[in-house]
């Protein structure tokens, strides 16, 4: 016997469900940013790492095998020269940025009351950032040139008899514009995590008759390593990958990797600009996967 039945006016229709395993479920979940991240992040990689590979000559690539690329890349002392630049370009960027960047988020987060005069002292450390990283760091050279306002000032008030010359077109130069225009990424991820810290900590630590260095060092500074952390990978991938500020800081005096790149990709060069930019990645990787096995930045993500 067959049943019939007439929906009513007004009735909707029942709609069907799909019932799906939970474990399917998950994945079906984490699919679109998958399809989004392999796009437009892992296949570019990929193509670079294919195109390490080929050949070139002075007007055009050829898709083929070839390890010579490595093999210049690794095998020259010019290039593992201008890796140990980098890298120490690297160093003393982060070196300074995270002590001025603990400074200032400790100063924001534990001495500054208020929350809303917090949020616009902070907001005036991102000032500069409505302006463009090349307009920053060329506002440098007319402060540290020769006939700049430090050299000008100094010799006008009889300190220097003469202006300083490696003040600009120096490696001094190139740290102190990566400076400028890192450190609020180091900023930023400490302040985070500053405000995260239970201040009842804090008055524990005070009550049971601790100092400010020893709160400083016990409490505060094991608490704040996870925003350490991540403003650390912030600040020396950023540097790892800056050409700008070392061509124009340094006046061609000085190079790195990325700008290395750069200059090979100017003259066509690009496979061997590929093998150099899959040996930075992976120097970049070994370096954030040694930061996270010191500090577990998961509980701040």
């Amino acid at each position: 016997m067959v049943e019939v039945r007439f929906l009513g006016v007004g009735e909707e229709k029942p709609k069907r469900e799909i019932r799906v395993p939970a474990w399917l479920a998950s994945y079906l979940q984490a699919l679109p940013l998958t399809l989004i991240l392999g796009f437009f992040l892992l296949l570019p990689i990929l193509l670079i790492a294919v195109v390490s590979f080929w050949d070139y000559d002075f007007a055009q690539m050829y898709p083929d095998f070839v390890t010579f690329n490595y093999e210049e890349t690794l095998g020259s002392w010019v290039t593992w020269k201008t890796y140990l630049n980098t890298l120490k370009y690297a160093v003393m960027v982060w070196a300074i940025t995270l002590v001025i960047g603990f400074w200032v988020a400790y100063f924001l987060a534990f001495h500054i009351r208020s929350a809303a005069m917090q949020s616009v002292l902070f907001l005036v450390c991102t000032v500069p950032f409505l302006t463009s990283n090349i307009i920053r760091m060329i506002s440098w050279i007319p402060v540290l040139g020769r006939n700049g306002l430090v050299n000008t000032t100094l010799v006008s008030s009889g300190l220097i008899s003469q202006p300083i010359e490696w003040l600009l077109y120096s490696d001094f130069a190139v740290v102190l514009a990566m400076v400028h225009l890192y450190t609020l990424f180091m900023v930023t991820p400490i302040f985070n995590t500053m405000m995260r810290i239970d201040r009842s900590l804090v008055e524990a630590a005070r009550d049971a008759g601790a100092s400010g260095l020893q709160i400083l060092i016990n409490v505060i500074i094991p608490l704040a390593k996870p925003g350490m952390a991540i403003g650390t990978i912030f600040v020396v991938t950023l540097v790892m990958a800056d050409f700008s500020t070392v061509q124009v800081m340094s006046g061609g005096q000085s190079a790195s990797v990325a700008l290395m790149m750069k200059n090979q990709m100017s003259l066509l060069q690009y496979p061997a600009a590929a093998a150099n930019a899959v040996v930075l990645l992976a120097l970049v990787l070994l370096m954030v996967a040694a930061i996270l096995r010191v500090v577990d930045i998961r509980k701040e993500l």
